[in-house]
């Protein structure tokens, strides 16, 4: 396997093709067929490995290529991973729709575990804020736990946000789910270690070594379809915090916040409350690939209310057992 920047391989627009002449104005095939190498490898060391495997699937962007690339690294035959998903009860109806359709065509197995139950049962309970992220945590363990799932994958990047950067491909976590940097363990020449104590699980992130614009190079080459929110639509918002909400199930504006019909797209998707769209004109995959190209803030930082509550918000949330 060659490294970026070897023969053959581009990582910047214009860089050198694989005849040495000049390369397309986007990442070369090689580029990708590195990355998708990469992650069909961990995606086999996993179902290798563990005993009853997970992969986290929201209908999210990542998710949808983490499962492409599952399908493709096992067929013909069929996934050997169920799916499982922590619904907020305040997701976008067409990232939903979405989840069910992909679930149907490919016959999979989806299992759901709702934020809005616990709430009903009073194991949860609201947060001021309207937002359900950080609620997810206790019915992800449960799930976890319930499944009995010694391994957990699922679509985080590195390039996301500081804690997520930490992670290493394989991320133990402790029987209460926590993770721990200290216990992070070295990687070396891609040998990854499953082991782990009863009770203990390990995360997966078979996606760790790509970006945002590998992950729409990807979308584009594999022609992999995604909900309709990620291109330019026209939609009811309105601001806060410097990002554009969408009025929903969960609440809407407040005093003074003016609610408004502007072009806009989604970057990443998560629960409605925290989850901002940015002003976009780009309605197909080509033109959302430059304007990611031309961006200098990742999907997170720009569009995620949740990551903006501390420096170390993401990171105080996976200590306690979020994803």
């Amino acid at each position: 396997m060659r490294a970026a920047g070897e023969e053959g391989v581009s990582t910047a627009d214009g860089a050198a093709g694989p005849d040495g002449t000049g390369g397309p104005s986007v990442r070369s095939l090689a580029y990708l067929d590195v990355l998708e190498s990469e992650s069909v490898h961990i995606l086999r060391e996993v179902a290798g490995e563990f005993e009853r495997p997970v992969i986290l699937f929201s209908g999210g962007k990542d998710s949808i290529v983490v499962l492409h690339l599952a399908l493709k690294a096992f067929a013909p035959a069929p996934l050997p991973f169920e799916l499982l998903h922590v619904d907020t009860g305040h997701n976008f109806p067409e990232v939903m729709d979405h989840r069910d359709r992909t679930v149907a065509v490919h016959r999979l197995r989806l299992r759901v575990a709702s934020v809005q139950r616990y709430i009903d049962e009073g194991q949860l309970r609201e947060r001021p804020d309207g937002t359900r992220n950080p609620l997810q945590t206790v019915p992800l363990l449960d799930a976890i736990a319930s499944g009995r799932h010694d391994a957990v994958l699922g679509g985080a990047r590195r390039d996301e946000e500081k804690a997520r950067a930490k992670e290493r491909v394989f991320s133990l976590r402790d029987d209460f789910g926590a993770w721990d940097p200290r216990r992070q363990r070295p990687e070396l020449w891609q040998l990854y270690n499953g082991r782990h104590a009863p009770g203990e699980h390990v995360r997966v992130f078979p996606l760790s070594n790509w970006t945002e614009l590998d992950v729409w190079h990807y979308i584009a080459r594999e022609k992999i379809e995604l909900p309709d929110i990620y291109f330019a639509h026209e939609r009811t918002v309105f601001r806060r915090d410097g990002m554009w909400l969408s009025p929903g199930e969960w609440g809407g504006s407040r005093k003074g916040e003016t609610v408004e019909r502007r072009t806009v797209r989604f970057r990443t998707v998560g629960d409605m409350s925290c989850t901002g769209a940015v002003d976009s004109d780009a309605r197909t995959v080509e033109q959302v690939i430059a304007e990611v190209a031309a961006s200098r803030l990742t999907e997170r930082g720009a569009t995620r209310a949740d990551d903006r509550m501390s420096e170390a918000a993401m990171e105080d949330r996976k200590r306690e057992g979020y994803f």
